[in-house]
């Protein structure tokens, strides 16, 4: 089953996996230090991620690390950046009546 990345990044463990690995590659259990959870459950999370394509898995020797998938993210970015404008807008149009609303009360 193919898992949407929105539901991945609903989870706040799952967010606080990707910022964790935002800067460095880090192997499970190093990850699992983190959480106060097991380590099959972070394996559960790892394993969403990536089916996501949040993250990418790499080896080195016999340890794998997780890395951060940043073009999925960008993709989030790209996305979210819709919404955004569409903000910006509404505020703008917000500031511009209370600048209106002020005006008309000066007088």
């Amino acid at each position: 089953m193919r898992r949407d990345v929105f539901q991945a990044i609903a989870d706040p463990t799952r967010r606080a996996i990707i910022l964790l690995i935002a800067s460095q590659a880090m192997t499970p259990n190093a990850i699992a230090e983190h959480f106060d959870t097991t380590r099959q459950a972070v394996s559960k999370h790892l394993r969403v991620l990536t089916e996501c394509e949040l993250v990418k898995q790499k080896q080195n020797g016999r340890e794998i690390y997780y890395e951060l998938e940043v073009k999925k993210m960008k993709d989030i970015d790209k996305w979210l950046d819709q919404y955004k404008k569409i903000w910006e807008n509404r505020f703008n149009q917000l500031d511009n009546l209370l600048l209106t609303i002020k005006k008309q009360n000066k007088k």
